[in-house]
């Protein structure tokens, strides 16, 4: 994998071309706790500020802090194999960058939106979004002189078959000599997820993150990555709409219309930096 400022991610890109909104730098940031230096009045404003805003104004610090604050109910075991999930997460990811941000910020901010926004409580789950780069863009940090399959090895050895197998879902194979990397990659995603319910959740949080927040971002590769994400609406759209995806139908809706603000912006962003490329298709083949 092409490494950068950061590692190449499930999402195909490096770390330092993730999108996102620019955030202040952030010290290393010990794990948080409701209790920090926050008095109850401003951890009820902190429980309702959006993620990206958090970013803004608090950095990792407050994302932290969030976080710790939707897990505080969680029974005790739960709580701390997410946080163990977070320590081990934060510490593989330690120098990658999402532009100007840390890493984790990113894991966070996905984990957080399953649990606040997709009303999941499932510790599983969200230890899976914690660690959902950590196999494709560390498994050597994992098991050393490992590939993909020891790394997951140690996922389950860590956290259980069923947190490895999310992560597996999500987690994009080595690139095949000779294939274009978009196509690989869309069609890693529509036939892992295909098979994998709640891998469809995680997925749509990272979506989020990255493709919805394309918005946010800047530079000479905002169009190349507006024309990786928007064919992946049509095939999102459809998986979070089937039956079996398990979310309820009012955060089926609330994606969807994610999706379709996401997809507005795309046809916004291609034809103002290449007007030769299709708005909702696959850039034209080298």
């Amino acid at each position: 994998m092409a490494h950068e400022t950061g590692s190449t991610t499930a999402l195909g890109h490096t770390s330092a071309d993730r999108a996102g909104v620019a955030a202040p730098p952030d010290a290393a940031a010990p794990r948080s706790s409701t209790g920090g230096g926050m008095d109850p009045g401003e951890r009820r404003l902190l429980a309702a500020t959006p993620l990206h805003a958090i970013t803004a104004l608090h950095g990792e610090a407050g994302l932290r802090e969030r976080f710790a604050m939707e897990i505080a109910s969680f029974p005790d075991a739960n709580r701390q194999r997410l946080e163990r999930a977070l320590d081990l997460a934060a510490t593989l990811h330690a120098a990658d960058r999402r532009q100007r941000e840390p890493y984790v910020n990113h894991l966070l901010r996905v984990a957080t939106r399953i649990i606040t926004h997709y009303k999941v409580q499932d510790a599983d789950v969200i230890c899976a979004a914690l660690l959902h780069d950590a196999v494709e863009d560390h498994a050597t940090e994992l098991t050393p002189g490992g590939g993909q399959q020891e790394a997951l090895a140690e996922i389950v050895a860590q956290f259980g078959d069923r947190v490895a197998e999310m992560v597996s879902a999500v987690t994009n194979p080595e690139y095949e000599p000779g294939r274009d990397k978009h196509e690989q990659y869309r069609e890693h995603v529509a036939a892992s997820l295909e098979a994998s319910p709640w891998a469809r959740v995680i997925k749509a949080s990272d979506f989020t993150d990255n493709g919805v927040g394309l918005i946010h971002t800047s530079g000479p590769k905002l169009a190349k990555l507006a024309g990786k994400y928007a064919p992946l609406v049509p095939v999102l759209r459809e998986l979070i709409a089937r039956p079996d995806t398990p979310l309820s139908d009012e955060v089926k809706v609330h994606i969807l219309g994610q999706l379709n603000r996401a997809e507005e912006r795309f046809a916004a962003i291609q034809p103002a930096a290449d007007p030769g490329e299709p708005a909702h298709g696959k850039p034209p083949t080298r």
